[in-house]
């Protein structure tokens, strides 16, 4: 049960396992069900802070088991969980997870790499929350090649929607003049939809690949395409970290 959100008597009593939720519902119509001392009546919610009895017999909500996964998304399908147009998404790869899970953030169409998945909305709220600075690291090829002015544009932040876009890390890895083609490693703290193949075309810059590679201290590592895998312990804590030193990802 979510310890902030109340829900209904009975859906609580059915998640506990002590009966479906029209019998619940009978249980609270006959007297048999109480909250805090005081008799239960239908339309009663109830938070993990109440305590509820039923024939006497305390109730106390299963603690929930929560699942994070990382998986490496491929280009071609959209982060949804379902979609009513029939196209691939990203429900397809984590159906085997065994519990149902939600993308925390997203990916779109044409662009890969790593997507976190988890049943824990608390968890996904940090890591989503922008005073949580949680930073992302894509690597983007361009083309045809990169100014100096470019780059600063990138780093400083560019106008999109009429607003100034936050400052980012940029770095060149690759300048390949005969495929006329630039890697670039582009360290971010927002995540709007498609923010940098717009700041990339802001500043004259066509996005040839797009894959995002490390959230926070997490990195995808050698996770195959279309493969899913838990994250660890410490790979959970690490995400929510934000480890940002003297202007350096760690």
């Amino acid at each position: 049960m979510d310890k902030k959100e109340p829900i209904r008597l009975q859906k609580f009593l059915s998640q506990c396992g002590v009966a479906s939720r029209r019998k619940a519902e009978e249980l609270i119509l006959q007297g048999k069900v109480k909250i805090n001392g005081k008799v239960a009546v239908l339309g009663d919610k109830v938070t993990d802070k109440d305590k509820v009895f039923v024939s006497g017999r305390r109730i106390v909500a299963p603690k929930a088991k929560y699942r994070y996964i990382m998986l490496n998304k491929p280009r071609g399908f959209i982060t949804t969980m379902n979609d009513e147009r029939d196209r691939k998404c990203v429900a397809q790869l984590v159906e085997n997870v065994g519990t149902r899970v939600y993308p925390v953030g997203r990916l779109d169409k044409d662009s890969e790499g790593l997507l976190i998945f988890t049943n824990d909305g608390e968890f996904a709220n940090k890591i989503m929350h922008p005073r949580n600075h949680v930073y992302k690291i894509y690597r983007v090829t361009v083309s045809p090649s990169i100014s100096e002015d470019q780059l600063v544009k990138l780093e400083t932040g560019v106008e999109l929607d009429g607003r100034k876009t936050a400052p980012a890390m940029v770095h060149v890895l690759v300048e390949d003049k005969e495929q006329r083609r630039v890697v670039l490693e582009m360290i971010l703290h927002e995540g709007k939809n498609r923010e940098i193949r717009r700041m990339c075309e802001a500043v004259g810059l066509e996005v040839k690949r797009l894959k995002r590679t490390q959230i926070g201290l997490v990195k995808m590592g050698m996770l195959k395409q279309g493969d899913w895998r838990d994250l660890t312990e410490k790979e959970v804590k690490n995400l929510l970290a934000s480890p940002l030193a003297n202007g350096k990802a760690i």
